[in-house]
């Protein structure tokens, strides 16, 4: 049901400059959310110049509390319009108070039209954002019938995050008869995340990864110096051979099935065993809560209409399996994602609408997804962190 054909715009809006991404943040041990510590400012040894009043004033003026200035608003003139919309103003914003515990909006109907509708917004907006988790925006809008009302969107903030699981590690380990016991328990937290959770698969040939590592392999055939060719195609080569050998490991379900299994004969002996157990008590609870919720079940590409859609960054291309986290091949890797990314303007991210319309609220919410998006954080960081790993 396409019900927001217009929307009211309270307060004056101009047209802000879309903002360029951030550099994505490299996956080598855990997601960071920024390259960089904040050295934040040092402290300056003069002291403020002291100012005072050129005569005494009343105090009562620094306990004024002042009302948010309206600058523009669009209206509609007749009567009967005006009322009819804020009727349905209040109606709406009635239905969100409920929604939300805690917040009791402030009757504002005697400050008359427009004001009072902004700043009830105002109020709203305020609450929202210092309350409820996740909440990104409120819209006020009115669908083709003339009906106004609320709408609240959740977003989860995935940062300028590189969400990629490295598999090259894995098989190490899988390798190493000191770590394979771990190695099994991870196998079937990544084989969780392969078939339920949908994570994309660089050797798959739809994948995003999969294009880009094919790209880097044209320019290394298509590179005239030849003096770095033999490490450069033999990492290529490594990335190539083990992620097929994996793929079949994570497509066999068994890996999945056992997962309950292994949890429970699985005995930690170091912290790094015991964290691996976590993660792996992580996956079977995500797997037993949410049995068929995938990584994109919230995913908010399909809202942006055609001419947005070549701005988006989508979630297959900054959430994927890769090779490895290290060496040449994700250095390359990495600098073309970057540049890439460069060029959009926005994120997809996964993302909930709330519709205070009078139909009963969705009860959908992003507790799948911060779970998700923490077990990956950690299982990326256990697999490049892992000190027996022998290369």
């Amino acid at each position: 049901m396409e019900y927001a054909t217009a929307t009211y715009h309270i307060g004056y809006n101009p047209k802000i400059q879309t903002a360029k991404t951030k550099k994505a943040a490299p996956a080598g041990q855990r997601i960071y959310g920024l390259d960089a510590t904040h050295k934040g400012r040092s402290r300056n040894s003069r002291q403020q110049a002291e100012v005072r009043p050129a005569a005494d004033v009343a105090n009562g003026f620094l306990k004024t509390i002042f009302l948010p200035k309206l600058e523009t608003m669009k209206t509609v003139a007749d009567d009967t319009a005006i009322q009819k919309t804020e009727d349905d103003f209040y109606r709406s914003l009635c239905r969100l108070s409920q929604h939300y515990e805690g917040f009791e909006p402030t009757d504002t109907r005697t400050f008359g039209y427009p004001y009072n509708m902004a700043l009830s917004i105002w109020e709203a907006e305020n609450h929202l954002k210092r309350k409820v988790k996740d909440w990104s925006s409120l819209r006020l809008v009115q669908d083709d019938k003339g009906k106004t009302f609320f709408i609240t969107e959740h977003r989860y903030d995935t940062g300028t995050n590189l969400y990629y699981i490295p598999v090259i590690p894995l098989y190490r380990m899988l390798r190493n008869r000191k770590t394979r016991k771990t190695a099994c328990l991870l196998l079937s937290v990544c084989s969780y995340l392969y078939h339920i959770a949908d994570i994309p698969y660089y050797r798959q040939e739809g994948t995003h990864l999969y294009w880009e590592y094919e790209m880097i392999k044209d320019w290394i055939e298509q590179d005239d110096d030849k003096s770095e060719e033999d490490c450069r195609i033999g990492e290529l080569a490594i990335a190539e051979w083990v992620g097929d050998c994996m793929e079949r490991k994570l497509f066999n379900r068994k890996n999945l099935e056992v997962l309950a299994q292994r949890i429970r004969a699985f005995q930690p002996v170091n912290q790094y065993e015991l964290e691996c157990l976590q993660v792996a008590q992580q996956a079977l609870s995500l797997y037993t809560d949410y049995p068929a919720t995938n990584v994109f079940e919230h995913g908010s590409y399909g809202r942006y209409d055609e001419e947005q859609e070549d701005e988006v960054i989508r979630m297959d291309k900054y959430i994927s399996f890769v090779a490895t986290t290290k060496g040449w091949l994700y250095e390359t890797l990495a600098d073309c994602i970057n540049n890439e990314f460069n060029e959009y303007g926005e994120m997809e991210e996964p993302v909930i609408e709330q519709q205070f319309d009078g139909t009963a609220p969705t009860s959908d919410n992003l507790t799948f997804e911060h779970k998700l998006f923490t077990l990956m954080d950690d299982l990326c960081y256990l697999l490049n962190n892992n000190l027996n790993e022998q290369p």
